[in-house]
């Protein structure tokens, strides 16, 4: 027989109290289990959202498992949010009742400094307040999106073109924007320039998408000839290339005006720096071990090396925009919140194409 929420609250011990019901991790172990707590009571500025979709990011493993040692338990993760709004402060304006919307990876910043005068947010001086895990200004821990509604200021809540389905506008919300922001600063939207795209996961794959939506001559790098048919057939990239044959390799030296580094594990920049042309730039929006690489791979050739992570509310707008205009949509696979903790198993064996979404609506009742 099926278990009940109720049932499992009990098995799990000490489950809080609240009426916001989701799933969070204790300890370092990572497990998640159901959890109630209260959100804040709405202000002036508020909306807040009954969450249907919230898609998975490996930011979620490292922080329920403690990998950076500043977790705060019980530990709510998710900020690929998306849901629709109940209800809004008596000071929002451009947001109402029933309107689709979405939450990313920061809830919060100073609202005054350089960085949030320009709508970059995510590089408030005094730090933006993370979607989960993180000290809001009301000294109150956030708890993000595996749960069933979100109270959050109108400022960092996006409104999803209509149209644009629910589960797949979640990963926008960090992985989405995560390749867009840089894309666009370093001006990869050049339609005819050629674009190099390193790793085909969550991030890669959108960045291949983009890549397209932009008229770009796409190529991927991947490490796994098995991801070759997807590349090509189903994101529609021009090529495929294998990064560990050398002599293919080499063979596309100076070819490429951009490249978007997403792996994460450990591999060598200096071959992925020789296949940029003249005044080329990679960015690095993975997390390797670390970056090496000889001086002569910038200095011949006047290369750019750039990291970017997440991107302002400005451009996270502009994002939702763009891909509802040109039917930008990434490829997910749909799980219950009862199968999230063997979702997390395979996030980390790199097991999903290309990325989970979790049916809040359905699954958390």
């Amino acid at each position: 027989m099926e278990r009940t929420i109720d049932g499992i609250l009990a098995m799990a011990g000490e489950a809080g109290t609240g009426d916001c019901l989701a799933w969070a991790a204790r300890d370092a172990s990572g497990t998640l289990l159901p959890y109630r707590f209260t959100r804040r009571a709405l202000r002036g500025d508020d909306v807040s959202l009954r969450i249907t979709h919230c898609g998975v990011c490996y930011a979620d493993v490292l922080w329920t498992r403690n990998k950076f040692g500043d977790s705060k338990y019980p530990l709510v993760p998710g900020h690929e949010i998306v849901g629709v709004v109940t209800a809004t402060g008596s000071g929002v304006k451009d947001l109402r009742a029933g309107d689709h919307v979405g939450v990313g990876t920061y809830v919060n910043s100073c609202r005054e400094c350089v960085y949030c005068n320009e709508f970059s947010e995510v590089f408030c001086s005094k730090g933006a307040i993370r979607t989960f895990n993180s000290v809001d200004s009301d000294g109150t821990i956030t708890k993000g999106g595996y749960s069933s509604y979100i109270v959050v200021h109108e400022r960092y809540c996006y409104k999803i073109p209509d149209g644009y389905p629910l589960d797949r506008a979640a990963p926008l919300l960090c992985a989405g924007i995560t390749v867009y922001s840089p894309m666009m600063r370093h001006k990869m939207n050049q339609p005819g320039k050629s674009l190099g795209v390193v790793g085909l996961g969550g991030l890669g794959h959108l960045a291949v998408k983009f890549g397209k939506a932009f008229g770009l001559q796409v190529t991927v790098f991947s490490t796994s000839e098995s991801k070759k048919g997807e590349a090509l057939d189903l994101l529609g990239a021009d090529k495929f290339v294998i990064s560990s044959d050398k002599q293919e390799m080499e063979s596309l030296a100076n070819s490429l005006d951009f490249i978007v580094d997403t792996a994460s594990g450990h591999h060598p920049f200096d071959p992925y720096m020789s296949l940029l042309k003249v005044h080329g730039v990679l960015v690095l929006v993975g997390v390797p071990g670390e970056v090496r690489l000889s001086p002569l791979s910038l200095l011949s050739g006047a290369k750019t090396i750039s990291g970017s992570a997440t991107g302002g509310t400005k451009d996270t707008r502009e994002m939702l925009n763009f891909c509802a205009a040109n039917k930008v949509y990434p490829e997910i696979e749909v799980i219950k919140i009862q199968d999230i903790n063997e979702a997390l198993d395979r996030l980390v064996n790199k097991d999903v194409k290309y990325r989970f979404v979790i049916d809040i609506a359905n699954s958390l009742n």
